[in-house]
């Protein structure tokens, strides 16, 4: 059997983080009631002109140079035409040929192997609207269609790969590695959930070795990595079938459903000339200096390749961990400021990652919505290495130190939390449980060494996990060894 490999591009839509709307005042946030941040531009009504905003240039120039693209001397913005409700003036103020940036790439790792995706350019653009379907998830089915125009002229930046990749796998690294970028340097929150990020694929495949590109298909407006590595590999397979078949691809526009977990057909693939791009005349040409760039290329912040790097080589970090940590701005913010209180890495790292990670989840809040500091979780961390407090009991601190303004220290004494580590208060509490529990005793004492975990369980059930676990090993094992001797 012949056999196939996929070619995958990706375009990446990201909302960049300014107050304002591309072209006019209106709040650009994610966000408010339907028709709210919208405005007489935003709205295209007649008359009204454009008035470029400048943060979207700067914004734009960064993302380049964080993605080691060539900064053009000249860039401009052109109109790209198609009627669609949602796009109040009935075209796009987007950039055509003079795109803000091009020709840059991102290092991107996959089964431990390191491969280059090529970008071909990262162009500015105002967001359309949202159509909301009412009587059904999709437009099929539904009665009737409403329309918010809150996003309507949110500045975008698409983001265009050449064709390099080859799996899910790879668009699912790509795409988090661009995600982490764009955060890094402050340009987009990266809430794919909102839509703040967001992407449509490419896909097509061909037998392996040929270098004719087969029919390519548009996965359109995919906001999650689980979504994006599912719905390419649907695709993959539905392309293959139909070449094997015999049965024609045609260049389309498809969607993916995600309570059937197959894409679907939307519409036909336009071609570039259909959409009949000529220069806005309502804006002129930006000319980029070159003094500019260099002051924005010195104010990027250490990228997230670099960081992971160094958290590796430098903190002693595993390379999954290191990746966990910079993948997250605020958790990232957080452990490089614990750390200079709290000088164990990896300790700030595996609750960073582990146990606040999971509360985080479970409640569905975002780190920076909750109490924890650095000086919070630092003093919780050198308590639990003082042995003031043993791991059970630093698991149930987590949720206050989050949700209260409380310090660790503050939050121990007032529940009387302190690890038991006097060892005559042990002696008293484990002598009752050996008292308390015969037929597990007397198995010990013929052999049985794995009734000790219960033994153990029972002193911190007893003590409400406050017993010290090691010291409560040693002293439960000598009492034991005092009864088999005696």
């Amino acid at each position: 059997m012949t056999e196939f490999e996929a070619v995958i591009g990706l375009e990446v839509h990201a909302e960049l983080l300014t107050e304002s709307k591309l072209f006019c005042e209106s709040a650009a946030h994610f966000g408010g009631s339907p028709n709210t941040h919208v405005g007489p531009v935003s709205l295209g009504l007649p008359g009204t002109l454009p008035v470029l905003n400048q943060r979207v240039i700067e914004m734009g120039i960064k993302a380049g140079l964080a993605t080691h693209c060539q900064i053009p001397r000249i860039t401009k913005f052109d109109r790209k035409h198609y009627f669609y409700p949602d796009l109040p003036k009935g075209y796009q103020i987007t950039q055509f040929d003079q795109p803000i940036a091009e020709k840059g790439w991102i290092d991107i790792e996959t089964a431990g192997k390191a491969k280059r995706i090529q970008l071909t350019r990262i162009h500015i653009e105002e967001d359309a609207g949202k159509l909301v379907h009412a009587g059904a998830d999709r437009m099929a089915g539904s009665v009737y269609s409403l329309i918010d125009f809150n996003r309507a002229g949110v500045p975008l930046l698409e983001i265009v790969s050449e064709p390099d990749l080859r799996s899910s796998q790879e668009a699912k690294a790509y795409l988090e590695e661009l995600r982490s970028i764009l955060m890094a340097i402050g340009v987009c929150d990266g809430k794919m959930q909102e839509g703040s990020l967001r992407c449509d694929a490419n896909v097509s495949v061909r037998p392996l070795g040929r270098e004719v590109l087969g029919t390519r298909v548009e996965l359109k407006n995919i906001n999650s990595f689980k979504f994006l590595q599912k719905a390419i590999d649907y695709e993959i397979q539905r392309q293959i079938t139909a070449v094997e078949c015999g049965e024609p691809l045609v260049q389309e526009t498809r969607l993916w459903d995600e309570q059937k977990n197959r894409t679907i057909s939307m519409r036909s693939k336009e071609e570039a000339h259909d959409y009949r791009y000529f220069p806005d005349p309502d804006l002129v040409d930006i000319e980029v200096d070159p003094s500019w760039v260099q002051s924005l290329e010195e104010s990027l912040p250490e990228l997230p390749a670099a960081r992971r790097l160094r958290y590796v080589e430098s903190l002693g970090l595993n390379a999954a961990d290191a990746g966990v940590l910079v993948a997250e701005p605020a958790a990232m913010a957080l452990f490089e400021a614990t750390l200079e209180q709290y000088d164990n890495p990896r300790e700030i790292c595996k609750w960073l990652i582990g146990d606040i990670s999971a509360y985080l989840n479970d409640k569905h809040v975002e780190l920076a919505q909750t109490q924890l500091t650095p000086h919070k979780l630092a003093e919780m961390l050198t308590l639990l290495e003082k042995g003031t407090i043993s791991g059970k009991i630093a698991k149930t601190l987590i949720g206050p130190l989050l949700e209260s303004d409380q310090t660790a220290q503050a939050l121990i004494a007032a529940s009387g939390m302190t690890q038991i580590s006097d060892s005559s208060a042990l002696e008293g509490i484990i002598g009752e449980v050996l008292n308390q529990n015969p037929t597990q005793v007397q198995q010990f004492l013929e052999g049985k060494e794995k009734v000790m975990g219960f033994l153990l369980g029972q002193v911190m059930k007893a003590t409400q996990g406050r017993a010290d676990p090691a010291q409560t090993n040693q002293l439960m094992r000598t009492l034991l060894e005092a009864k088999k001797n005696s």
